[in-house]
């Protein structure tokens, strides 16, 4: 992908990211309310047992890293070497900002693109990515997220992803069919099926997955391997 390519495919929804005050408002949202400490807690032990499908990654990148939510999960192996890495300047220098020094100390940090990772071929065991598909609305633009992380990672991607067959799914299509005059999506709902058929053509098989809350939520926490 050449570089004015690469710049095409940056997406409308990234753009709110470098806003410095939204970054700092992404930080805290996690920790106010009881709702959103309690789907915290519950994503953060869904990425340790996804760690674990993976094979305990000695090598992992977290990207989009946010503002590092998940960095103290990451870090839970002393033995591991960790980068962090998001398209947005502003959030990154919220995650080393807001974080205690000891633990940025751990990852190496930069800014890049999914769609042009700033790392070579397998350079990672582990490519952890949270919360970045479900804004990802063509599917052309998916498959070629997928492609860069077969590129980079040696052996396996954890990744989350908004997928049907739930309460919250079916609440969320009723939505979307109100607002199906809107030009511009930045968030979308795919069949489970479908997704999975995305990481196949990638390039990678399906070891397991882990629902936020089965049968109720979106949020599923897919682990992939390499072929």
């Amino acid at each position: 992908m050449t570089r004015h390519e690469q710049q095409d495919r940056e997406l409308l929804f990234s753009r709110k990211y470098d806003r410095g005050e939204h970054a700092k408002k992404y930080y805290f949202k996690h920790q106010r309310g009881l709702r959103r400490r309690l789907t915290n807690h519950r994503e953060q032990a869904m990425a340790r047992k996804a760690l674990v499908l993976a094979g305990n990654p000695r090598v992992i990148l977290d990207l989009p890293c946010g503002a590092g939510r998940f960095w103290r999960t990451l870090a839970g192996d002393p033995a591991r070497e960790l980068y962090a890495a998001d398209n947005s300047r502003n959030m990154l220098e919220a995650a080393v900002r807001f974080h205690d020094p000891e633990l940025v100390k751990r990852f190496s940090c930069f800014r890049t693109s999914a769609f042009g990772i700033g790392l070579p071929d397998e350079a990672v065991d582990n490519i952890f990515c949270m919360r970045l598909l479900h804004h990802i609305v063509a599917e052309e633009d998916r498959v070629a997220i997928l492609r860069e992380f077969y590129r980079v990672t040696r052996e396996s991607v954890c990744l989350s992803m908004w997928v049907d067959g739930n309460l919250q799914a079916r609440r969320r299509k009723r939505l979307e069919r109100r607002r199906e005059k809107r030009r511009y999506r930045n968030r979308i709902l795919i069949p489970a099926a479908r997704a999975e058929s995305e990481y196949r053509e990638a390039g990678f098989r399906i070891i397991g997955h882990i629902d936020l809350l089965p049968l109720v939520s979106m949020w599923r926490l897919y682990v992939l391997k390499k072929d």
